[in-house]
């Protein structure tokens, strides 16, 4: 199972920017997915989750300018940033937790980061 996510670059405050997750693999069933941040100096911070089912849940701080969506047909999830503060620059993770077989228990699986950048 790996997950590709792509999106991310650099903005000016205010701005907004969009990250995509797809996980692709043999598996039979896709949970849920999550974005993670991790800024320099700081612990790795959920941002926002979604379920299969599409119950969302969101960070604090960015409830009300991102929003989260999975597409499980396409075994993806996008996450929608908008109204950028320069405290949400940080490396951004794709999170997933997925089953790869009937009767198995799931496994957390990660994508590589990619960074987003504020500018003031």
């Amino acid at each position: 199972v790996q997950l590709q996510a792509s999106g991310g670059g650099s903005v000016q405050a205010g701005g907004s920017l969009r990250l995509s997750c797809t996980a692709s693999g043999s598996f039979v069933q896709l949970n849920s997915m999550a974005w993670y941040r991790q800024a320099p100096g700081k612990e790795r911070e959920l941002v926002a989750s979604v379920t299969g089912g599409g119950t969302t849940n969101y960070a604090v701080s960015v409830a009300g300018r991102f929003f989260i969506a999975m597409d499980s047909a396409k075994n993806m999830m996008v996450l929608q940033m908008n109204t950028l503060k320069p405290e949400d620059t940080a490396v951004y993770y794709c999170n997933a937790d997925i089953r790869r077989r009937w009767g198995r228990d799931s496994n957390t699986y990660w994508g590589q980061g990619t960074q987003v950048t504020v500018s003031s």
